[in-house]
């Protein structure tokens, strides 16, 4: 958790930034990116040297004899009118560079600095953002993630380019929904900032560290629970180089995503420049691909149309569309692991649209495989950017469904409106939520009261539905008799009013002679 003073430090380099002309938050979050990159290269070259000096093996330096000069410390203490020209002229090439040799660790993040420039034109600009990263607590680790995650949290009160991600509160849910494992291999192909692998890292600190990865802290006068990210040590290989999966077609977004990961505290996240719906996706990444991954989470695009031409065959065949929501649906079917399980954000389109594709889809996820779960999200979760109604479906790769838990969500513990304000304690209906369908996933409780907010469905009654999995399909509402007086009786009630206002009114007239 980070203090309010390194809050007012983002805050106060945030203003900077719009002050200084840069106002997209996407372009500032990337611009602060950089810098901090550049910093924690120069941390990690230092804990590289004094690593050699003291065993006496040498280790790949990321930076030759001639570009000593490109290391944070040989340059941030440079004047406005010498460093704005050092920065873009020979900091950011030797990015570039980087780029090009790029092995080891931190590749993939080197790999999306090839395209990255310099926006900041201002020379007091980029002095007052350089003093501020350096004053960010970047070495110690269990507040980077936090620190980055709150300047993350500008996007979502920024909202310019149509650039959201989904709410944290709805991305803690889904992941503590499906519970995943310190050896699952964990995916999302439309990972934005990677918000749904930072909450499954999260978690798997939560669940998993050992107590001595726990220490208390007090902050703020509050108490709070840190944890150093100590996970059994046979898990952290595989934790830090092949757990976390992400792709996008932004490479701005990657870049972000990639050093959210890496400020959070895996060293290695696997993270690539892709269209995941794409023909060559599979022979670019045949590992990740097909049958790859234990659990998916994600928020896919909605409402886009592709070229059927440019959308891989096996994809089609599951579901021939050029809808992005259904296509993504079939994408993750072929990246899970048989018996593999994905928690995924749809538009209440796909639910109930009555064409071919989406009667096709339904059809594939309950007949070919187990449907487990559909939860009705309120329309505004997605304020102030977006008002379309939401469910998050459940689903896991092969068998056969027999029956569905549906659960009606009235209140996420925001209200409805652009404000988004908390309500009581924030959490609304997504505590039962997780409650109830645990419950359901364990076999205890009764779900037969299609009335209540959580029910289940036989998947014979989804049948014969015609594979709508509209929750107001299924669930049933109690019509109350309201008891009405008698309308001579109101009228009379009525009369009598009026004749003991005009007695009032005739008294005030009578006082004021």
């Amino acid at each position: 958790m980070i203090t309010g003073e390194l809050k007012n430090r983002i805050d106060s380099l945030w203003t900077d930034f719009w002050t200084g002309g840069i106002t997209n938050p996407l372009t500032v979050i990337e611009q602060i990116t950089f810098l901090m990159y550049s910093r924690l290269l120069d941390m990690q070259e230092r804990k590289d040297e004094q690593r050699a000096s003291v065993t006496g093996k040498e280790v790949a330096s990321r930076f030759g004899e001639a570009d000593q000069n490109c290391r944070w410390g040989n340059w941030r203490h440079l004047g406005g009118s010498e460093m704005l020209p050092h920065v873009r002229d020979r900091v950011f090439p030797h990015f570039r560079r980087l780029a090009e040799r790029s092995t080891g660790q931190g590749s993939q993040f080197a790999a999306f600095m090839k395209d990255a420039q310099l926006m900041i034109q201002k020379e007091s600009l980029l002095v007052k953002a350089v003093n501020a990263v350096q004053d960010l607590p970047l070495e110690r680790g269990e507040v980077q993630g936090d620190l980055y995650e709150y300047l993350l949290s500008k996007l979502t009160t920024a909202g310019i380019n149509g650039q959201f991600r989904t709410p944290r509160h709805i991305i803690r849910m889904m992941v503590e929904l499906m519970q995943p494992q310190p050896t699952d291999r964990i995916c999302d192909p439309a990972c934005g900032t990677a918000g749904f692998l930072i909450e499954a890292y999260e978690y798997l600190l939560r669940e998993h560290s050992s107590a001595a990865g726990q220490y208390v802290e007090v902050v703020d006068g509050e108490r709070q629970v840190t944890y150093s990210g100590d996970l059994l040590s046979e898990q952290r290989k595989h934790i830090d180089s092949d757990m976390f999966h992400a792709y996008d077609f932004d490479a701005t977004m990657l870049r972000i995503a990639t050093m959210n990961l890496v400020m959070h505290g895996v060293a290695q996240p696997d993270v690539h420049y892709q269209d995941t719906l794409s023909q060559g996706f599979e022979e670019r990444h045949p590992k990740g691909s097909k049958n790859a991954f234990d659990l998916i989470l994600a928020n896919p695009p909605f409402k886009g149309t592709l070229d059927e031409l440019d959308v891989a065959p096996d994809i089609l065949r599951t579901v021939k569309t050029k809808k992005t929501e259904l296509l993504f649906i079939g994408l993750i079917l072929r990246m899970l692991k048989l018996g593999g399980r994905s928690a995924t954000i749809v538009p209440d389109g796909v639910l109930f649209g009555a064409s071919k594709a989406h009667m096709q889809l339904r059809q594939h996820l309950i007949d070919s495989n187990q449907l487990e779960a559909v939860i009705s999200l309120p329309s505004g979760v997605f304020k102030p950017y977006a008002g379309v109604s939401t469910a998050i479906i459940i689903f896991a790769k092969g068998g056969k469904t027999e029956n569905v838990f549906f659960y009606d969500v009235l209140s996420d513990g925001r209200t409805l409106d652009d404000k988004r304000t908390l309500i009581g304690d924030g959490n609304g209906d997504l505590a039962d939520v997780q409650t109830k369908f645990l419950q359901w996933c364990e076999g205890k409780g009764d779900y037969s009261d299609r009335s209540a907010k959580a029910f289940e469905v036989p998947a014979k009654d989804i049948r014969a539905q015609g594979y709508d999995l509209s929750i107001n399909r299924y669930k049933i509402v109690s019509n109350s008799i309201q008891v009405h007086a008698n309308p001579n009786e109101l009228l009379g009630k009525l009369r009598e009013l009026e004749l003991s206002i005009q007695s009032d009114l005739d008294d005030l007239q009578e006082m004021l002679g």
